[in-house]
């Protein structure tokens, strides 16, 4: 039985990190769940327990401006993927706190608003 005091919801919405430790990188992933305290997600890269992560989450968009959400945190966990979610490549599951985030408008089309 699940005993976590923080709820948390299932949501698969596409993610892609921009800083893991000391390196600026562009890579994809899948949230696979969200809490107000912190992420647990699926991308190529396998970052080291404590190291600083940033990270963008893209949200569903009906209006003309696409609306991000740049999160800044610690990874707290990295295990490997399952080999059903990794067929293609080496992904991990990481799990990282929700330290601080801010939302970032941008057009439809746009580009990442993080350099």
């Amino acid at each position: 039985m699940d005993r976590r005091k923080i709820q948390r919801f299932r949501l698969r919405l596409p993610l892609s990190v921009t800083r893991a430790g000391r390196e600026r990188v562009a890579i994809a992933g899948s949230i696979k769940n969200i809490s107000s305290h912190g992420v647990f997600f699926t991308a190529g890269i396998e970052p080291d327990r404590g190291d600083p992560i940033e990270y963008m989450i893209m949200l569903p968009c009906d209006g003309p401006q696409a609306v991000t959400v740049r999160c800044v945190g610690r990874v707290t966990r990295v295990e490997p993927a399952p080999r059903a979610a990794s067929m293609e490549r080496r992904d991990h599951q990481i799990a990282a706190t929700l330290e601080r985030y801010e939302f970032a408008r941008q057009p439809a089309g746009g580009t990442n608003p993080i350099g």
